[in-house]
C-alpha cells in the first residue's frame, strides 16, 4: 500500500519530496547584473520552456534571491547551459555569496559579452539563452520568472547537421538532496503523428 503524505501537514517537507520526485530537472545557470553593474551567477533547477512562439523560458526563484533582484532591476538575464565539466564550479556558485560579490570573479569563471543583452554569458558554456524579462508571478514563497528569448548562442562544436547534439552538450541536471544527474543515456524513439502510425 502506498504511503499518503499530505502536503498541508507540518510533518511533510513537500519541497524535499518534490525535488526528489520531479527529476531530472534541467539547470538554468543564470547570469545577471545588479543595477550597479555587479555580476551574479547562480544555478536554478526550477527551469523550463514556457512558450514556443514567441520563445519564452521560465525559472522559479525559491525566495527572493540576488538573481531575482537583478532581473527585476535590469529586465535582463542569460541562461547558460551547464555541461559535465562544470559540475564542481556550478555547485560552488550555489553558495550564498554576498550581493556585492560577483560569483564568476570569485570562482575564476571566464565570462564574455552577450550578443543582445548587457548581461555577460559564461564563456565555456556550450549554449546560452539571452533573455529579456517578460513578467513575474508571485507564488507563495517563490516567484515565477518568464523571459523572452532574444537570442540563442550555440558552440559550433556541439552542433551536428544544424542540431545541438545532447552527447556533445553533456548537460547536467539536478536530482534530490545533494544529487546531480550526469549526461543521460539517450534512446531515439520515432513519435507517432497519428494513431495508425502506432506499431
Amino acid at each position: 500500500m502506498r504511503t499518503v503524505l499530505r502536503t498541508d501537514s507540518d510533518d511533510v517537507d513537500a519541497y524535499r519530496l518534490l525535488t526528489a520526485l520531479v527529476v531530472p530537472r534541467p539547470i538554468a545557470w543564470i547570469s545577471s547584473l545588479s543595477a550597479d553593474g555587479v555580476g551574479n551567477l547562480a544555478p536554478h533547477s526550477f527551469f523550463s520552456v514556457a512558450c514556443a512562439d514567441p520563445p519564452i523560458v521560465s525559472f522559479t526563484s525559491v525566495g527572493r534571491k540576488d538573481t531575482l533582484a537583478n532581473v527585476m532591476a535590469t529586465g535582463e538575464f542569460v541562461v547558460n547551459i551547464a555541461s559535465r565539466e562544470h559540475l564542481e564550479v556550478i555547485n560552488n556558485s550555489s553558495a550564498r555569496f554576498a550581493a556585492d560579490v560577483d560569483e564568476a570573479d570569485a570562482l575564476g569563471i571566464a565570462m564574455e559579452p552577450s550578443a543582445h543583452v548587457s548581461t555577460p554569458r559564461v564563456a565555456s558554456s556550450p549554449a546560452s539563452l539571452e533573455c529579456r524579462l517578460h513578467s513575474t508571478h508571485d507564488l507563495g514563497n517563490s516567484v515565477l520568472v518568464l523571459g523572452d528569448v532574444l537570442a540563442i548562442t550555440v558552440d559550433p562544436d556541439v552542433m551536428v547537421d544544424g542540431h545541438p547534439e545532447i552527447e556533445r552538450l553533456a548537460p547536467l541536471s539536478r536530482l534530490g538532496r545533494d544529487e546531480w544527474g550526469l549526461p543521460p543515456e539517450v534512446t531515439a524513439v520515432p513519435r507517432p503523428r497519428r494513431p495508425e502510425d502506432i506499431t
